[in-house]
């Protein structure tokens, strides 16, 4: 050990300043800063410093990292990101704390509480570097005035980036609050249920605006003649770029924004639903030769049931094989969403597949459909897989899918579904993996995770134990060897658990330092003492647990136990929504 740290003494201050860059800020802390006085300084003075990403953390290191790097450097920083929700609360206990943060660039708050987020937005304004937000709100919404109404005070501001939730897809509430209430904002974001009958005045506040993606735009629930006159007055000469994902609104409704607003625009992506007349591509060619003249990329994405036979659709979609979109380069094809509903349809844009994620439905085991084509899905980063049945006959492969999401467990032709999967994507490379559908059971999951070894995140919204014997599945071959080399450190079961089935399932992942689960009620307690019990070595890496939907009085129940019996010295615990939150 000190060899290799004379060793390390004797490299220059240039080449370890260069080897900081290719280093993660918290690493170069813990790897560096108490060697010795010299690598103290290095690491103080690094530029590397100034950029602040608080990953996954103890709460101790969290607390130490804070007080010996960030807060000292507070004046230098212009890139800070905060992940954990408990970590905004500590740092900025007083809100005015941002203020310090003088050099400021780029914030990133993710699972914040909407009193915190108040708070840091209305300080937010007297940094004058500050540009680009991003902000991932834990709590349920229920108006966005007055979230907006804060983010367009901040005179400086580029890019804003902002997911939320409503509670059963209720549509959040969006109003100006000031007549002139402008932002310079460029770059919009919105992942989040927002209202179309909202879209004209969001629209007419941002006139700067380069850059706008919303995915999921839902049907207003009333038409207002205040909202076409608004649209006329928009004047968005710099928005290039646009990608919207439509929820139940007429295609008679949305043509209004495109005449109103969209010359300018140079891409355009869209996904909409049901209404066939987004279908209508002679329709389309008169709105983009007319009212869209600089458009280069023509994406569309539309799924819905054919009213009439599948003859009469492929007639329809035809239309779009003229000599207009062939001379614009702008090629389409389709699936069908099941063969026992052929007229169930996906029309898409294709030559090249553009988009990063991809839904995968029924494939035809034989090419009946001469319109379907073979595609190139090497953008698809993210595949959904919403078939009940696939056969490896005429299967795509989709070479670089990092995320997988099971939609609906779907029946195979002989073959086990991690070999099928396999033939769809290299699963090796898999990192996030979630299992929407209930019929899974506990070992065909472990078989997948068998072939996913590089899996860090796994997200489970249904899990069985009643076909396993939770003793001897211990003893599986597949088991101990998925336990012994699987990397997952995010675990997320939307499942209630026994105690039996959890000392199970941190068998399975010895990494996990994240989860979230369900537990039985009356071995709530009995659960959270196995799993903060100081000599459990399966859990030594476990910092932070969520207990879904549990009544509030565990608060006080838990904390008692952690006291009374010692389980952890420093932690910090509360409700986010419905779900009881620790780290330590």
């Amino acid at each position: 050990m000190n060899s290799n740290k004379y060793c390390l003494e004797d490299l220059t201050d240039e080449i370890l300043y260069d080897i900081f860059e290719y280093v993660d800020v918290y690493d170069i802390y813990k790897g560096f800063y108490n060697l010795n006085k010299r690598f103290q300084d290095l690491a103080i003075h690094s530029n590397v410093l100034t950029k602040i990403n608080f990953s996954t953390m103890s709460k101790s290191n969290f607390e130490d990292y804070y007080r010996n790097i960030l807060m000292p450097n507070q004046n230098r920083i212009n890139f800070l990101r905060l992940l954990n929700p408990f970590a905004v609360g500590i740092i900025f206990s007083r809100p005015r704390l941002v203020l310090n943060f003088i050099r400021l660039e780029t914030l990133v708050l993710e699972n914040i509480q909407i009193k915190h987020l108040y708070k840091i937005l209305d300080n937010l304004v007297h940094l004058h570097q500050f540009y680009s937000l991003t902000i991932s709100i834990s709590d349920y919404i229920e108006s966005l005035t007055l979230i907006f109404a804060r983010i367009f005070l901040l005179s400086k501001l580029k890019y804003c980036k902002i997911e939320y939730q409503t509670k059963n897809y209720e549509e959040p509430l969006f109003t100006i609050l000031i007549e002139d209430d402008y932002s310079p904002m460029q770059s919009l974001i919105i992942n989040g249920r927002f209202p179309f009958d909202s879209f004209g005045h969001l629209l007419y506040c941002l006139p700067k605006l380069q850059h706008l993606s919303i995915d999921c735009l839902v049907q207003q629930r009333f038409d207002t003649e205040e909202e076409e006159e608004e649209l006329s007055l928009i004047q968005l000469k710099y928005l290039k770029y646009v990608s919207l994902h439509i929820d139940h609104i007429e295609f008679t409704r949305f043509k209004k924004i495109i005449t109103e607003v969209f010359h300018y625009v140079q891409t355009l992506h869209l996904t909409t639903y049901y209404d066939g007349a987004y279908l209508n591509a002679k329709q389309w060619q008169k709105l983009i030769v007319t009212y869209m003249p600089y458009l280069r990329i023509f994406d569309i994405n539309h799924e819905g049931s054919v009213k009439t036979n599948t003859l009469i659709y492929h007639d329809i979609i035809n239309e779009f094989n003229s000599s207009f979109w062939i001379e614009n380069r702008w090629f389409f094809t389709h699936q069908h969403i099941s063969k026992d509903q052929p007229d169930n349809v996906i029309l898409y844009s294709t030559a090249p597949y553009r988009r990063k994620d991809y839904v995968y439905y029924w494939e035809l085991n034989e090419p009946i459909c001469s319109q379907i084509q073979k595609e190139n899905y090497d953008s698809v980063k993210h595949l959904y897989i919403c078939s009940t049945e696939i056969k490896d006959t005429y299967l795509s492969y989709f070479p670089n899918v990092n995320y997988l999401t099971i939609k609906h467990r779907f029946e195979t032709s002989g073959d086990s579904i991690p070999t099928i999967l396999h033939r769809m994507i290299p699963l090796k490379q898999l990192t996030k993996l979630v299992i929407e559908c209930y019929k899974f059971s506990f070992i065909e999951i472990f078989q997948l995770l068998y072939m996913t070894p590089n899996l860090y995140a796994l997200k489970l919204d249904h899990l069985f134990f009643s076909d396993i014997n939770l003793n001897v599945i211990k003893e599986n071959e597949v088991f101990q060897y998925v336990s012994n080399t699987n990397k997952i450190k995010i675990v997320n079961f939307g499942v209630w658990c026994s105690l039996n089935e959890i000392q199970l399932i941190v068998n399975l992942f010895p990494q996990l330092e994240y989860l979230k689960i369900g537990m039985n009620k009356k071995e709530i307690q009995s659960i959270v003492r196995f799993l903060l019990l100081k000599t459990n070595d399966k859990t030594q890496h476990l910092l932070f647990l969520c207990i879904l939907r549990i009544p509030k009085i565990y608060l006080k129940k838990l904390n008692v136990l952690i006291k009374s019996e010692n389980l952890l010295h420093d932690y910090c615990s509360k409700f986010i929504n419905c779900d009881l939150c620790l780290w330590w």
